[in-house]
């Protein structure tokens, strides 16, 4: 997938360093916590809590558990926001919800909405990109990157194997 170079926001080695820097801000805010439930929303926020994880991992002795969150962003009412596996308990727990970009916040606030009945200690929000037009009362609780956008504009984020990067269109 080719982009137009000058759309290009944040390149692999500034992504990866974001993360290094919200996994810091993640621990220093947790440092008493045995565990953390890294609840990542399908696709991207799936993929970039896996890479936070692994920091976490890396600097911390706290024990990660992954989680994934499937839901329709376009029509959440329709289908039920599916958390997996299932059998993970997040009853007292930490749970950082991570997604690539954060734009108006509906798809974190029916996320919050799936997550609550399940009594979370503490629900905070990491994200790589914050634009800025939340419409719904959520905020990051750790940003990688703050950028002003226009409604129009578009932030695309890749996390492949072959290409990691965020692009404004």
């Amino acid at each position: 997938m080719t982009h137009p170079q000058q759309n290009l926001i944040l390149d692999q080695g500034q992504i990866q360093q974001k993360i290094t820097r919200m996994a810091y801000e993640v621990y220093e805010q947790n440092f008493e916590e045995q565990t953390l439930v890294l609840a990542g929303i399908h696709r991207n926020g799936y993929t970039l809590a896996g890479m936070l994880a692994q920091e976490l991992e890396k600097i911390s002795p706290i024990k990660i558990t992954l989680l994934q969150v499937t839901l329709d962003k376009t029509a959440p009412l329709q289908t039920p926001v599916v958390i997996s596996p299932e059998t993970a308990s997040i009853e007292k727990a930490v749970v950082i919800i991570v997604d690539d970009v954060l734009n108006t916040g509906k798809t974190l606030a029916y996320t919050l909405n799936a997550l609550l009945p399940q009594n979370p200690k503490k629900v905070e929000i990491a994200t790589l990109v914050n634009r800025h037009h939340t419409l719904f009362p959520v905020s990051a609780t750790y940003t990688g990157y703050s950028l002003a956008t226009t409604l129009r504009e578009r932030v695309d984020v890749v996390l492949q194997e072959n290409e990691v990067a965020a692009y404004l269109h």
